[in-house]
């Protein structure tokens, strides 16, 4: 399941005041700077943003989407002291296009896209993201939006039930799975679902310390919420904002994510997209970017120490090259 974010708990102000994951990583990735803009495209409970703009004062702005109420209540009263330097808006990454035209802006300088779940959204017992908790099987990130888990899981059919769960969650079970679901509907809650995966699921199958209802969970959430597509759209609309030597910056928590992220990263910083057997190059593709590690950069030990969730994160970073 996707572990984004710093964990955290709530304070009785409720103001979650957390470390978000790969945090000095991100602020050395994007280079903050005095008098640049920057775009936070998951700007969740404002703890990147908070960094990007301490480290860019005192005239550096920033644009932070987010598709949660709730996150970006708590963001907007944490990034209060920055004033009209930090401005959010309660839409989706892909609406980066009409919010740049919003706040008038051609280009920007960073783009940060930290994919998956904040801490409140997995801690939220009534958002229905965690098996752990008992609560409704929603995990929408945006609450307004039509299709919930309890949709899909009542009205997909088998088929289609299997497919997202190999396909999104690289379940193995994932037919066994699907039709003990549509035996057992209407099933209601995060305990319904993950108690019949786990009744389901063989004991010799299972992955040794990982609940067997991890990737049913995660599968379903990439599927209300459209993630892996809408992570492929927004990758060539953010390069497509960056200044030369503007960097684009994208955790991703799972290999799917990762995988799309890579790829992308990959081609764009190549001057050839032909197939490797092809003995002459004939895409006339120009390399955008300039990849500046090969390899995702990963937490540290101590981070993952401090906050298990981090484990699986992973951070690729890219330049626009100039025209």
């Amino acid at each position: 399941m996707n572990h984004p974010q710093g964990s955290a708990k709530p304070s009785n102000n409720t103001t979650l005041l957390h470390t978000p994951v790969l945090y000095q990583e991100v602020l050395h990735a994007l280079q903050p700077t005095d008098g640049k803009r920057y775009v936070d495209g998951t700007v969740g409970l404002g703890g990147h943003a908070l960094g990007i703009l301490s480290a860019s004062s005192p005239t550096g702005k920033l644009l932070g989407f987010d598709r949660d109420p709730n996150a970006l209540k708590i963001a907007t009263q944490r990034l209060q002291p920055f004033a009209e330097r930090a401005i959010l808006l309660h839409t989706s990454y892909l609406e980066m296009p009409a919010g740049l035209a919003q706040v008038g802006w051609q280009q920007v300088d960073g783009i940060l896209l930290d994919l998956g779940l904040s801490s409140l959204q997995l801690d939220s017992a009534e958002r229905g993201f965690s098996f752990r908790q008992e609560g409704p099987l929603d995990m929408r990130f945006d609450p307004a939006a039509s299709l919930s888990a309890a949709d899909v899981v009542n009205s997909w059919s088998a088929t289609e039930l299997a497919s997202i769960f190999w396909d999104y969650g690289e379940e193995r079970f994932s037919q066994r799975i699907a039709q003990a679901i549509v035996q057992a509907r209407p099933l209601r809650s995060t305990h319904q679902l993950a108690n019949l995966v786990d009744r389901v699921v063989p004991k010799k199958g299972r992955t040794p310390g990982i609940h067997p209802a991890t990737r049913v969970f995660q599968a379903l959430r990439i599927a209300v919420n459209d993630e892996l597509q809408a992570v492929a759209k927004v990758l060539p609309l953010a390069v497509s904002y960056l200044a030369p030597a503007g960097r684009l910056a994208v955790i991703s928590f799972h290999s799917l994510e990762d995988r799309i992220v890579k790829q992308f990263m990959r081609r764009e910083s190549s001057d050839c997209i032909c197939p490797p057997e092809q003995p002459v190059c004939t895409c006339e593709h120009q390399a955008s970017l300039r990849e500046l590690h090969r390899k995702p950069i990963s937490a540290s030990a101590a981070e993952i120490l401090q906050n298990s969730r981090s484990r699986s994160a992973k951070l690729r970073v890219a330049e626009r090259l100039s025209e």
